[in-house]
């Protein structure tokens, strides 16, 4: 077999890849984007925290079986501890159960938008609990998503005669803020296991106090009237939605770098507002639409900080080697 031909199939298998990983990746993102109507959609015959341990309940049975017939069920070790509990402590339960029950008192796509907000706090944890020195870049873009945020919580955005309408804003800025704290969390930790491995674990850890809190706070779960349109979304939403997308992100999210991730993830709460808009009927007033797009703009500018900050690093540890090895060399 000639060089030539080498070179052909060897680009022609990194095409189908990229094919196949931009695929799986949109995929997962539409899936994401619908899960919040569909969870809106639920809390009309479902109580929040109930939504929330149905979710990763059924979710986490079938990352079990998964792992299982996979051969990758073990317990997590203790080295993964921590990240199982911020994961599943604060980022599947905490998370899940503030924003359920925002939605009570908001829209699906304002929801969307206000819980993707995670990488502007994080800046911000970054600066509180690692007294990381954030740069010029980041705090441009934190005070743009900071612009946006305003913007949508402003009367512009939503009726401040409502108190409900104002907890549910502030309950998805504090699960947004949540899910920013595992953010950084995740990047800092040395994994011991895959991340699939742990997942299941994750979820489980969740479901246990979510499912407590229900039972305490929203009694009995017999009272649920289940239909098949109900069955439905609770289906799409954990098994499908939570479940099915981890795997997806796991599988082909770390083929792609952070900042494409970071980008490609951007979609998800554009594709609830829209999709919120187009299958519950939700109004999406000029205040909210200027916010979006400013918290967009902020989201990618902090996501392009994070990317030079990092190749800043790169460059400074290589001059670092070379004056290394050029000292030694001397010596």
């Amino acid at each position: 077999m000639s060089i030539s031909t080498t070179c052909t199939q060897a680009i022609s298998t990194r095409d189908a890849e990229a094919r196949q990983t931009a695929i799986w990746l949109g995929l997962m993102v539409v899936l994401w984007g619908l899960s919040w109507p569909a969870m809106k959609a639920a809390l009309g015959s479902i109580p929040p925290l109930w939504l929330a341990s149905f979710r990763f309940s059924t979710a986490c049975v079938l990352l079990f079986a998964l792992c299982w017939m996979r051969r990758q069920l073990r317990f997590p070790p203790r080295a993964d501890w921590p990240i199982l509990l911020s994961v599943g402590g604060l980022q599947m339960m905490a998370f899940t159960a503030l924003s359920l029950t925002a939605m009570q008192f908001t829209d699906a796509g304002r929801a969307a938008v206000l819980a993707y907000t995670t990488p502007l706090w994080g800046v911000i944890a970054a600066c509180l609990f690692v007294s990381e020195r954030p740069t010029r870049w980041q705090l441009f873009s934190l005070a743009v998503g900071l612009s946006g945020i305003a913007l949508i919580c402003s009367p512009l955005g939503m009726d401040w005669t409502r108190p409900a309408v104002l907890l549910g804003n502030a309950l998805l800025l504090a699960a947004a803020m949540c899910w920013a704290v595992v953010i950084l969390h995740v990047r800092r930790h040395v994994w011991t296991a895959k991340p699939i491995e742990i997942a299941p674990w994750q979820m489980l850890f969740a479901t246990i106090p979510l499912t407590i809190a229900a039972v305490f706070f929203e009694g009995s779960p017999t009272q649920i009237e289940w239909t098949p349109q109900l069955v439905g979304l609770v289906a799409y939403i954990g098994p499908v939605a939570t479940a099915i997308c981890f795997v997806v992100s796991s599988e082909y999210g770390r083929r792609v770098s952070t900042f494409a991730m970071s980008n490609i993830t951007l979609g998800v709460p554009v594709l609830g507002l829209v999709s919120s808009a187009l299958i519950l009927g939700e109004v999406m007033s000029a205040g909210l639409i200027g916010g979006v797009v400013l918290v967009v703009i902020g989201v990618v500018l902090s996501a392009v900080a994070i990317r030079r900050k990092a190749q800043q690093n790169a460059l400074t540890a290589e001059r670092a080697r070379r004056l290394a090895k050029a000292a030694g060399t001397v010596g």
